[in-house]
């Protein structure tokens, strides 16, 4: 019962943590952004802090049913809130609180998981487990005491769901120049022989390598790619580093020692990049056109957000901050905060808007606030070899799965 007593020694109740909501220090406007609807992003509703994500959730494995009763414990809560017009704001770990509600969710599953004695659904209560707690910790903002310890939980949940898995999973640790090393997880296709063709995958500022277990079971394992997985700078296994302009640093760091890496493919390797995480993958293709087969977006977030002022003001206060924590800009004034992202946009940087040879598919939705028709269009005409790919709204959910299938079709065409 080793994860019970981790989860009881993480959770201590003799420290006043502080709430998610308050860590940021900007000006929140509550009621005065219109209501969103994102498939990458969820619904921003006025009573909530965080955008309340269904359809990823749902992706990811979680019961839309097990979603509505946390949100309700959650909802009901009469204790202390940090603001009262936002119902997930309860301070401290204790009934109501958001970070404690998902995680008693998931020491359901995972008490459940330590007790099945079927390998494969051991395996699945576990990535339960993980997802949980993934919710839990989410958006994962610098400081969160509580949501770095559901982290916690969320990796050993992970970890507890590899052991009984038919897929294979390797720790990886890669060194980085001038700082700490970090750890990536390499998911190896259960057919086929190493070394595999690769898809490293450049996640959002708000997940976790735990997030992507769907990704490769469901889309890349099928046609033996195997999935490698980083933790975007200033979270997870990469929290000692903070995001900077040169948002690529840490994967083209870990892309530069895959040839080490006995069940790589070093020559056949490709990236897949949502929302921030496509930033990264976009440089790559103009820094690393020899390492890199092709690139693949979805929603990308290169250009238009990071310096469109208009376009930051119709972005839930939420995800705001979670860029600002991202850069080390947790006390820092909107209009500096808004400088200072303008400077991470790859057209200010010079290099989206020239043409690369490095292959390029752009993902996206129609009416998305965080990235519009035009940055998709502007990333596809920038590569010698583009393609713009418009995902449908309805039903979001079938178009999503379609469009994903798409995607890594495409990339297995790039690295035949």
């Amino acid at each position: 019962m080793a994860p019970a007593n981790l989860t009881e020694k993480l959770f201590k109740p003799s420290f006043k943590y502080p709430e998610t909501s308050t860590l940021v220090h900007r000006v929140h406007h509550h009621n005065t952004h219109p209501p969103m609807h994102s498939a990458l992003e969820g619904d921003t509703v006025h009573c909530w802090y965080r955008t309340i994500n269904r359809l990823m959730w749902m992706w990811r494995g979680v019961d839309p049913l097990e979603v509505e009763e946390v949100l309700s414990r959650i909802a009901v809560s009469q204790a202390e809130h940090s603001d009262p017009l936002l119902l997930d704001t309860v301070i401290g770990y204790r009934n109501g609180n958001w970070i404690y509600e998902w995680s008693k969710q998931a020491m359901h599953w995972q008490q459940k998981a330590a007790e099945e004695k079927d390998p494969d659904v051991a395996s699945d209560y576990w990535l339960k487990a993980a997802n949980l707690y993934s919710i839990a910790s989410y958006p994962h903002l610098k400081g969160d005491t509580l949501a770095e310890q559901a982290q916690a939980l969320a990796n050993k949940a992970f970890e507890k769901s590899s052991e009984h898995s038919p897929y294979e999973l390797k720790e990886l640790e890669f060194k980085i120049s001038g700082g700490t090393p970090i750890t990536g997880f390499l998911h190896l296709p259960d057919a086929g022989k190493a070394p595999f063709p690769t898809v490293m995958v450049c996640g959002g500022l708000d997940t976790l390598q735990s997030d992507h277990q769907r990704l490769f079971r469901s889309y890349l394992a099928p046609m033996g790619i195997a999935m490698l997985t980083i933790d975007m700078p200033s979270i997870g296994f990469s929290s000692k580093w903070k995001l900077t302009q040169d948002t690529s640093f840490l994967h083209q760091q870990v892309l530069m020692q895959l040839s080490d890496v006995p069940w790589v493919n070093a020559s056949r390797v490709s990236l897949l990049g949502y929302r921030f995480g496509a930033n990264v993958a976009v440089r790559l293709a103009y820094l690393e056109p020899r390492r890199v087969r092709a690139v693949a977006t979805l929603g990308a977030l290169a250009h238009t957000l990071l310096s469109d002022p208009k376009c930051q003001e119709q972005v839930p206060d939420m995800y705001m901050d979670v860029l600002a924590s991202r850069i080390g800009m947790s006390s820092a004034s909107d209009s500096a905060l808004k400088t200072e992202l303008n400077r991470y946009s790859l057209k200010t940087q010079g290099l989206l808007g020239r043409r690369t040879p490095t292959p390029m598919l752009a993902a996206y939705w129609e009416n998305d606030i965080f990235s519009p028709k035009s940055e998709a269009k502007l990333i596809a005409d920038s590569s010698a070899d583009g393609k713009l790919l418009p995902i449908r709204s309805e039903p979001l959910y079938g178009h999503f799965d379609s469009a994903l299938h798409e995607i890594c079709s495409w990339l297995q065409n790039h690295m035949r």
